[in-house]
């Protein structure tokens, strides 16, 4: 037994020493293998900068590679010519137009037209110092004001605030106007929807977070807009809240109210959803939503407060611009969104902060530019509210200053172009010049209005406005108006 396990230890060492040699080779061959794979690279490397062998590198001095200079070069060029702004209209032919309308029996006797050229001299018309109700016509007044001063290039910010620490955290919700917020993220691609709510809470979660704050206590600051927020007699034209509402520091998609089957671009609807009467609580109630979803817990209801001096944002969303949401206003005719450019031209005025002040700023700004204001009665700055009146001769003024190159461009951007967006899209009776004419519609139980500007078939501009109060015949006087309007641009 003994020999025995002696031949077992012995073959056992045997054994080890026969594994030892081979992990030994094993090592010696991927070490040799490494280095010859490092020479050959390194030799490589040495020949190709020598240019010995091809590659990229090189020891070589590099030519600067040089061209000739061009023969001859380029202008610049434009897409189209200078508008012919000398270029006359056929009176005669003007008045034909104004003729043809005032003969069709629907129109009635209640309406007022003028016709003028580029310069603003008015070539044909038919009681234009007439007194008559606008319809939303009137929200041209506001927009070309509110251009003029304001800086169209900014923005509306909303804003959260931070008071406290720990499980007495006081978050506020502010607002500066934009009553385009979105309910989600914000949205680059749109006006409607530019600042997201979801965006403003995911970002302020975060911040809370950092400060190890899981519980708040909601508030929102509505005050940027002082009381009244309604027109007196905007009541009238507004049954059931359907085409305004209080204008405020904050609102979703303007306060409408979509069925859940109501799908459409945000920046394209031609359909008028019940408006909210509360839109900045509203916005509260969605932006708490959302911080319950990235984890905040938000202690009962948001209520109203203001929020305390000397507190800075640790988050915040911005608008679309000022420019961006006036074209929206004009081609949705939004009665709110005027009424808010407006409040907004009186606070940059120091007019008062409410529906007056707002309408005072306004025809202040149209006195300022020149804009004849004789007759003019402002109940508000949409054209909504009972009681408005102006003269064919204002609108057609305001319009003269859309053909010209100004500070107020923005105004005119958002005008509907008949036969191709806005509220006069449908409204084109020869489809051949669609793309002329730029113009703002208005509608009453019994106004239809509108007015506008053109670019002429033969060269030259002009621009228009057509008012008629009571006519014998709604939508038949609006058809006389649509054909009326298609026609000025053979002038």
């Amino acid at each position: 037994m003994t020999v025995r396990r002696k031949e077992c230890v012995v073959g056992a060492r045997v054994e080890l020493r026969r594994q030892q040699r081979t992990q030994t080779n094993r090592l010696l061959r991927i070490a040799i293998s490494s280095a010859v794979t490092m020479l050959l690279v390194i030799g490589y490397a040495i020949g190709d900068m020598t240019d010995v062998l091809p590659g990229v590198l090189t020891l070589s001095d590099v030519a600067n590679p040089s061209y000739a200079s061009p023969q001859s070069a380029r202008a610049a060029s434009v897409l189209t010519g200078k508008a012919d702004r000398t270029r006359a209209i056929d009176a005669t032919a003007a008045q034909q137009l104004i003729d043809a309308f005032a003969a069709d029996p629907s129109v009635g006797t209640d309406f007022s037209i003028v016709i003028a050229d580029a310069k603003g001299t008015v070539v044909a018309s038919h009681e234009p110092q007439t007194q008559r109700e606008p319809a939303s016509t009137m929200k041209t007044l506001t927009a070309l004001a509110a251009s003029s001063v304001l800086d169209m290039g900014s923005t509306l910010e909303t804003g959260a605030y931070l008071e406290g620490s720990g499980q007495s955290a006081t978050l506020y919700l502010k607002g500066s106007g934009d009553m385009l917020l979105g309910s989600g993220q914000s949205d680059p691609n749109h006006v409607n929807g530019r600042a997201g709510l979801g965006t403003l809470a995911s970002d302020t979660a975060a911040a809370l977070n950092q400060r190890g704050i899981t519980s708040v206590t909601l508030k929102y600051d509505d005050t940027v807009f002082a009381d009244p927020r309604y027109p007196a007699t905007i009541a009238k034209n507004n049954p059931g809240n359907m085409y305004y509402t209080a204008v405020s520091s904050m609102a979703v998609d303007g306060g409408r109210q979509w069925t859940a089957d109501d799908k459409h671009d945000p920046d394209l609807f031609t359909s008028y959803p019940l408006l909210s009467m509360t839109p900045a609580v509203d916005a509260a109630s969605t932006f708490a939503q959302r911080l319950t979803q990235y984890g905040i817990t938000v202690n009962g209801s948001p209520s109203a407060q203001r929020v305390p001096q000397g507190l800075s944002p640790i988050a915040t969303v911005q608008s679309a611009t000022l420019a961006e949401i006036m074209a929206f206003t004009l081609r949705h005719s939004d009665n709110t969104l005027a009424e808010e450019f407006g409040r907004l031209l009186a606070n940059a005025t120091g007019n008062e902060n409410s529906p007056t002040g707002a309408t005072t700023a306004v025809k202040q700004e149209l006195d300022k530019l020149g804009v004849s204001t004789n007759g003019l009665v402002m109940a508000d700055c949409s054209g909504l509210s009972d009681g408005s009146r102006l003269t064919a001769t204002t609108l057609v003024e305001v319009q003269e200053r859309n053909v010209k190159i100004g500070a107020a461009v923005a105004q005119a951007e958002g005008l509907s172009i008949p036969g191709l967006v806005g509220t006069a899209k449908n409204r084109l009776t020869d489809q051949s010049v669609a793309g002329q004419l730029r113009v703002k519609t208005g509608s009453l139980a019994q106004v239809t209005s509108m007015a506008g500007n053109v670019s002429r078939t033969k060269g030259g501009l002009l621009s228009f406005a057509v008012i008629v109060n009571n006519p014998t015949n709604l939508y038949s006087a609006r058809i006389a108006i649509n054909t009326f309007m298609s026609s000025l641009a053979g002038l």
